[in-house]
């Protein structure tokens, strides 16, 4: 991980932080349409559709074309419901990064930065759910820069910021589709604690399941 450092977020990173955060959610994307794709009442849907079409019409290619359009139309929800929690995220906690994570108590927002360009985020706070814990958020890294260790960099951060602090845990929440993010996680030392269903019909449709992982600060775990 040679040149890579690890600093404070600053007023200017605003714009590489949020350009890094809109790609890397930007990037779950196909692996969301795939993961609806696969639920079982998806593939009923398109398999109804495409027998009712097929016996009526009496033809291959209006069932096709037919099947061909709702697959279009399902990847665009899947796009709006990305945009719009980019765009929620952007309006909220990264509209001022200072006055969010830099002004407040026990928060603390970091940039990774290699020859003088930003590659990598991460930031904690309070959990709102979990009292007496930090809350690891925004972890983000370029694409170009993923492999070279700087995301494990980042979780110590947050994990010797917490204990530093005297939290006894640092907790974090991920998707089902972002199966890298919980491999890194896991192979860290967290542990997944529950997991939940977002709270919105599109997302219940897609059976999009979240996970809640939590790090203790108070076992001696040694990571790589």
């Amino acid at each position: 991980m040679a040149n890579i450092q690890i600093r404070k977020y600053q007023d200017d990173d605003a714009e590489v932080v949020k350009e890094l955060f809109t790609l890397g959610m930007s990037e779950h994307v196909p692996s969301s349409f795939m993961h609806m794709l696969k639920q079982p009442p998806t593939q009923m849907v398109l398999m109804c559709m495409f027998c009712a079409l097929m016996a009526s019409s009496k033809s291959f290619l209006l069932p096709i074309l037919a099947v061909t359009l709702l697959l279009a139309g399902a990847r665009q929800v899947v796009v709006y419901m990305f945009n719009r929690y980019i765009d929620y995220s952007l309006r909220k906690d990264l509209s001022n990064i200072g006055d969010t994570y830099l002004q407040q108590k026990d928060s603390c927002f970091w940039v990774a930065e290699s020859d003088g360009r930003v590659v990598g985020t991460v930031s904690c706070l309070p959990a709102e759910r979990v009292p007496g814990c930090l809350e690891l958020k925004r972890m983000s890294v370029r694409r170009s820069y993923r492999g070279m260790g700087i995301a494990k960099a980042l979780c110590r951060t947050v994990a010797d910021f917490t204990r530093e602090r005297g939290y006894a845990a640092v907790v974090l929440y991920t998707s089902v589709v972002q199966t890298d993010a919980q491999k890194l996680y896991e192979h860290m030392g967290y542990e997944k604690m529950r997991e939940f269903l977002v709270p919105e019909v599109v997302a219940k449709v897609m059976n999009f399941t979240l996970f809640e992982y939590r790090l203790d600060l108070q076992r001696d775990r040694k990571t790589d």
